[in-house]
């Protein structure tokens, strides 16, 4: 509650003091992102980066960004309501969420809803496919989703306003600003998005019960102390109401509340060959649910989180280097339906990737965690990737994974487990990327074998998490980008597709809500101050039932976006753009979780004003 008092203060201070800014483009002397192992050890993976031109063009939230420009499929409980995703056929717990070198994932449920996260908030934001715990620890099975925020020094001053107003009495507003001198940086966003989403279905009903609002601050402040010593400050503070769409009129009205408190301070130090960072970060994440919205009762939950991070890199220019990562987490569980409990975990990683010759370049990890809550395995990874034409580069890696029990696996008064085990998963892929000119290519081909996946099952009457799956997932990858420049002409077309089989090795059946088949395309047009863009959005049929029975199967859809943007240039100080855009072009019937339909076609407007 004390850092809470001290942040927004300095909130308000530094709002107060950005008040204009230079309407001139201005080089940057220093960009600086705080997760540099994703920088420095991805190499032998399949990554991929969403800048903020993508970023601006797609809905606020961050599951509609990845699901119309990556291979993850997710699961939406209606429009705005919970959104978790299936990426490489694992469960959303499987997925670690990664804030500026942090793992942010609940500590209660396990997952981040993806419908809580802003994009607008962020700089990029990277999908880092397949293992990662050695470097993000729990979670990172199928794959990480990084939200960064970059630290820019030069002198910069901008603001920017964004509002937008559609269907459904769909209102977002965005204001970012940014300062920087050549030792000082400072960038601040705020972010409301509110819907009555009240839309109306194929079959004629209407979302009912459906509204939400969330709001978002977003701040960054760096200093350098001196030539060798910087202080960083990151905070996000998120507050957000929904309340659930009812799937029949006659139902209870419910509603939803969450809140989550993140702050981290980052010292740097750079002596040449040596690169110091110690990060200390206080997390808090808060719900509540209202069971019957005209009663005031409710049930909570809430966990707060204290880290400590120390990471030493040294390198011998840009042909070796080697990390050294301790770090300690404690986290403290309140709430009406959980034991109050805390646990301490400990972990250390060494880290290291060498580019042997111009073509070849290896890496590989190492991780272990200590705690008494269970018992960690050591963790492993290793790659390498070589240059064999001009043209192609093929890329090799192998990982050991985990995830751990939360503390509702753990602490649940009605049936948690205090003797669970983590899931424990080894995998490993083979990537072939290609560059011809203005097309890259890359497919990639996965393996991941899982075991004591952890599941809520009936015992004695009563639903208790246990070790009980094995599970084989395999798969294909392919991501694809042109771009082509001629005069005043830009072009750029993309796409993905993915191929996964994800099976339960006692019934030999795929798992619920992981499709078989899902494809994205994109294609973008610009003309001077003119852009125009369609996407496309292909997720097969998926079972809703593990015997797979095909009369409960939710079937495959197609959708289409289309929108157009007009850059009025700059008048005095000011610059404006004018945006329409048309989501589910076509009107077609979107279901991805079985009884939540998601909106038919509906419209968006937005303006943006840069000064």
């Amino acid at each position: 509650m004390t850092l809470k008092k001290l942040l927004l203060p300095l909130l308000l201070m530094l709002c107060q003091t950005l008040l204009a800014q230079k309407d001139s483009i201005v080089q940057l002397k220093e960009v600086i992102i705080t997760d540099t192992q994703l920088q420095n050890f991805s190499g032998t993976q399949s990554v991929q980066t969403i800048n903020d031109s993508v970023i601006n063009t797609n809905a606020a939230s961050l599951t509609s960004l990845l699901n119309y420009n990556t291979v993850i499929y997710f699961k939406e409980n209606g429009l705005g309501m919970v959104s978790s995703p299936s990426f490489r056929g694992t469960t959303a717990q499987q997925t670690a969420v990664i804030w500026n070198g942090i793992n942010i994932n609940s500590q209660l449920n396990g997952q981040t809803d993806f419908n809580t996260i802003t994009t607008r908030d962020f700089n990029s934001v990277t999908v880092r496919a397949g293992g990662g715990s050695v470097i993000y620890g729990s979670s990172a099975i199928g794959g990480s989703i990084h939200l960064n925020n970059q630290v820019s020094f030069g002198q910069k001053f901008t603001n920017e306003f964004r509002i937008n107003y559609g269907s459904y009495n769909t209102h977002g507003y965005h204001y970012n600003t940014n300062i920087a001198t050549d030792d000082f940086s400072a960038s601040v966003s705020v972010t409301r998005n509110s819907s009555d989403n009240d839309y109306g279905y194929a079959d004629g009903g209407t979302n009912l019960n459906g509204q939400y609002y969330n709001t978002s601050v977003n701040a960054v402040a760096a200093y350098k102390l001196n030539d060798k010593n910087r202080l960083t400050l990151y905070s996000y503070l998120f507050d957000g109401e929904r309340h659930f769409s009812l799937i029949f009129p006659s139902e209870v009205k419910t509603k939803y509340r969450d809140a989550n408190n993140r702050n981290m301070l980052e010292w740097a130090a750079n002596y040449g060959k040596f690169t110091s960072k110690l990060k200390a970060a206080f997390l808090q994440e808060e719900y509540k649910y209202y069971p019957n919205i005209e009663n005031p009762g409710f049930t909570y939950g809430r966990v707060e989180s204290v880290i400590a991070k120390y990471d030493l890199l040294f390198k011998t220019g840009e042909k070796f280097k080697i990390n050294t990562v301790f770090d300690f987490m404690q986290n403290k569980g309140f709430g009406s339906d959980i034991i109050n409990k805390t646990r301490h975990i400990g972990g250390a990683s060494v880290l290291a990737t060498h580019n042997l010759t111009d073509r070849f370049m290896y890496e590989a990890g190492l991780r272990k965690e200590a705690t008494g809550n269970y018992e960690s395995p050591l963790l492993y990874s290793a790659g390498v990737k070589f240059k064999a034409a001009d043209f192609y580069t093929v890329k090799l890696n192998t990982s050991k994974n985990f995830r751990i029990p939360t503390f509702n696996d753990l602490y649940w008064q009605d049936g948690g487990n205090s003797e669970l085990k983590p899931e424990t998963s080894w995998q490993a892929e083979l990537g072939n990327a290609f560059s011809f000119g203005n097309l890259n290519f890359s497919l990639t081909g996965y393996y991941i074998k899982l075991t004591d996946m952890l599941r809520w099952v009936p015992t004695g009457g009563v639903w208790r998490p246990m070790n009980t799956d094995k599970v084989t997932t395999s798969g294909v990858e392919v991501i694809a980008a042109y771009k082509k420049v001629f005069g005043r002409h830009v072009v750029e077309v993309n796409g993905t597709y993915g191929y996964t089989s994800s099976k339960d090795e006692t019934t030999d059946k795929q798992l619920i809500y992981v499709p078989y088949h899902k494809g994205t395309a994109g294609l973008s047009y610009g003309f001077k101050k003119f852009s125009a863009y369609a996407q496309l959005l292909y997720n097969g049929e998926v079972f809703t039932r593990t015997d797979n029975d095909s009369r409960y199967n939710i079937d495959s859809y197609t959708t289409a976006n289309a929108g157009v943007a007009y850059n009025f240039g700059k008048t005095n100080t000011y610059t404006y753009t004018l945006g329409a855009q048309v989501l589910n072009l076509a009107d077609t019937d979107c279901v991805s979780v079985d009884s939540r339909p998601l909106p038919g076609r509906n419209y968006s407007m937005y303006l943006t004003i840069k000064f």
